[in-house]
């Protein structure tokens, strides 16, 4: 069997495998395309695996997974084959906050609600306090003292009988709508969300490795614009991307997706 390079020293270990699994399918009577029928996965993703070309599958955790799905599969015994592989255990996800809220972001949004609740309450307020003053001054004038003299209770009878003018104000009354903050808008940028177990290596624009580790599922991770160079995804069926508030289908349902990001922001399929 030809050899194949290793970049990774944990992908040496696994030299010998790619034979056994090829063995154990045609002695089933199985092709390449029954294989990847049946795991949901690509025929070049079968190939790479029986080929031991791990440079592209993605980091030794995600090999080791599709190693021990086509084992099974086939009726071998995961223990002996998980043993050839010696990649290490699986270290627990660090879980890292990719969004923060500013101080003063959060002061405003603050002060935004404390002044809608002045507003209603005022708007409440003010038309009771007004309704009850007039209802006070109202009584006040209808009733006279009984040992008031009559000239004075005449004089009261004709002031209350004169209809008086009321004008009415045209300043605007102040809407509580308006007074209420913006709503908040979907976050820009790519944004990833687990289903299930997947394997996500993200670039930053600067080279760097963001985030490279096996995601459970229910994670969300929320990266900025112009802050991902490329992305890669295994385990495509239990990822879903989203770019721009935009949802990004995947060209394959299992396997590895692989993403260049554009000038503009826009996400490019690679192979």
């Amino acid at each position: 069997m030809t050899a194949h390079p290793y970049p990774n020293p944990d992908h040496a270990a696994l030299a010998g495998c790619g034979e056994r699994l090829r063995a154990a399918r045609e002695a089933a009577g199985m092709s390449v395309e029954d294989v990847a029928l049946k795991l949901r996965m690509t025929t070049r993703v079968v190939r790479s695996l029986e080929a031991e070309d791990w440079s592209r599958l993605g980091a030794p955790v995600f090999v080791r997974g599709q190693v021990r799905s086509y084992s099974r599969l086939l009726g071998l015994t995961t223990a002996p084959m998980m043993d050839a592989l010696d990649v290490g255990p699986v270290e627990p996800t660090r879980l890292v906050s990719r969004t923060h809220t500013p101080k003063l972001q959060w002061w405003a949004e603050q002060l935004g609600r404390r002044l809608v609740y002045i507003v209603l309450t005022l708007s409440l307020a003010i038309p009771a306090w007004v309704a009850t003053r007039q209802h006070l001054s109202t009584g006040s004038e209808g009733v006279a003292a009984l040992d008031a003299p009559v000239a004075s209770r005449a004089d009261a009878d004709h002031a209350a009988a004169t209809p008086r003018t009321l004008v009415a104000s045209l300043a605007p009354v102040a809407s509580a709508e308006a007074e209420a903050p913006s709503a908040v808008t979907a976050p820009s940028g790519i944004v990833l969300r687990t289903r299930g177990e997947s394997w996500v290596e993200v670039i930053g624009s600067d080279g760097q490795a963001l985030e490279k580790a096996l995601l459970p599922g229910g994670i969300e991770r929320h990266f900025p614009p112009g802050q991902v160079r490329a992305l890669t995804i295994g385990n495509v069926a239990n990822v879903e991307l989203v770019n721009a508030g935009q949802p990004v289908a995947f060209a394959q349902q299992a396997g590895v997706a692989r993403f260049a990001v554009s000038s503009d922001g826009s996400l490019v399929a690679t192979d």
